[in-house]
């Protein structure tokens, strides 16, 4: 156990932008002496001086799903997957912008429109550029789009649409990459980033845990991410799809899942954090603690699976004494949510006395 002045340094030089060093990282993973809850404070205090107590929501559109000539190990979408997932084309227009208009009403901070394949041509580049200021001119929503591989023509064409930010995210460490995908490269990731950045576009990009990496290769993710100035970050915890060629991490723990959230804070101080799929899974019932280094999660599910509740995930929120980023008001939403008379059947059901064999269950 570290003393206390070790917690307060790892605040001080992350509010000092500071970064530690990969052996630091490493120790924040992986050392049983790093005590996760002074950790977890030590990681709040970052958050908070750059976020307060704010959580921004994302809701997720999946507007083209499957029908992808790419590999990608760990992806139920990819033609080398055997996943019973409903593929269709690209979404009409308008039911991308109805999609919109329900994630504004949903809370949602920023709305993320997910196409699936290697990257859009021309035409459907020009064609998103058309729904993003559609979207930009009916809604407050900020508009994030990830399409695959663009290059800095496409990357111009979305940035003067008015996009806020493009995601394509590093997925695992370039010395890993090749043993989740073959069909792309890292390098071709890198080169979408640096499109977006060169472009005026925020930068939003994360990684997968639990794809086989090390630690080491985890902390080389956050500091690669901190090196091309990603504004947001999302961290994925590897889903299971029965189906796919990468089986899940059976390492993954709710302790080290929280530890590589504020290892990626601390390195990424300003960096918006967001714990993207897998939270429930790999969280479990430590995930209010994942807000003290992340300030941002997915509403209402990720691209093929349903995730929680959105109630459930408010609610969570609220309990834990965050507020939304949002237009919409938190207890409206919960309060809209469920009306008096359900809330009070709720509370009859989760407070039922205990009788007979509940209180003498050796006398049964």
């Amino acid at each position: 156990m570290h003393d206390p002045e070790f917690y307060d340094s790892l605040a001080r030089r992350a509010l000092a932008d500071e970064p530690l060093s990969p052996p630091e990282c490493e120790g924040l993973l992986c050392d049983p002496q790093v005590d996760l809850l002074p950790l977890l404070y030590a990681a709040y205090r970052v958050r908070t001086a750059y976020f307060g107590k704010r959580v921004q929501l994302h809701i997720i559109n999946n507007a083209q799903n499957g029908l992808c000539p790419e590999d990608c190990g760990y992806c139920s979408q990819a033609k080398t997957a055997d996943v019973d997932i409903e593929k269709y084309p690209i979404k009409g227009d308008q039911e991308i912008l109805d999609e919109a208009r329900r994630a504004y009403e949903a809370g949602a901070h920023r709305y993320c429109m997910v196409f699936s394949g290697r990257g859009p041509n021309t035409a459907r580049t020009q064609a998103l550029a058309r729904l993003v200021r559609t979207i930009k001119a009916n809604y407050k929503l900020e508009v994030c789009v990830s399409a695959g591989l663009v290059d800095d023509d496409k990357a111009r064409m979305l940035a003067e649409a008015g996009l806020d930010r493009l995601n394509h995210n590093l997925n695992t460490a370039e010395g890993h990459y090749e043993k989740i995908c073959t069909t792309h490269s890292y390098a071709d990731r890198l080169n979408t980033i640096r499109a977006a950045r060169n472009n005026g576009l925020e930068v939003c990009s994360g990684m997968i845990v639990g794809m086989g990496e090390q630690p080491p290769e985890v902390v080389e993710v956050a500091h690669a991410l901190r090196e091309l100035g990603a504004a947001s970050i999302p961290i994925n915890f590897l889903l299971p799809f029965e189906g796919t060629p990468i089986a899940p991490d059976r390492a993954l723990s709710p302790d080290y899942c929280l530890r590589v959230l504020c290892m990626f804070r601390l390195v990424n101080p300003r960096a918006e954090l967001r714990i993207a799929a897998g939270r429930e899974l790999h969280l479990r019932a430590l995930q209010p603690l994942g807000l003290y280094p992340a300030n941002s999660l997915f509403l209402d599910g990720y691209l093929n699976s349903r995730g929680d509740a959105a109630r459930n995930t408010l609610q969570m929120i609220r309990d834990a004494g965050f507020s939304i980023e949002s237009d919409q008001d938190l207890g409206a939403l919960l309060a809209d949510d469920e009306d008096e008379a359900a809330r009070q059947k709720r509370m009859v059901r989760l407070n039922v006395v205990k009788r007979g064999e509940d209180l003498r269950p050796t006398l049964g």
